[in-house]
């Protein structure tokens, strides 16, 4: 993921998460950036959310595990949330 451009155009398939009632429930947000979509997903989302979230950059798709190592990135332009 060396060449991940974080100023892309995203999108974030966001699941109900593991052990969630009712069905089959997905949201999808866009973002102006794949910065931003990252930052939305490991800050915002619940575990089990972000577990079963995608990202969309392009043709690229990015598992919730990848959404974290992009976070944790050395090249990931944005502020973190401190912990």
């Amino acid at each position: 993921m060396t060449d991940f451009d974080y100023t892309a155009p995203a999108e974030l398939f966001i699941g109900k998460g593991r052990g969630s009632s009712g069905g089959s429930h997905m949201t999808y947000r866009r973002f102006p950036t794949s910065a931003e979509a990252i930052k939305y997903a490991v800050e915002t989302l619940k575990p089990d959310s972000l577990g079963s979230a995608a990202l969309v950059v392009g043709e690229d798709r990015y598992n919730g595990e990848q959404i974290r190592e992009l976070y944790a990135g050395k090249r990931y332009p944005l502020s973190r949330k401190s912990v």
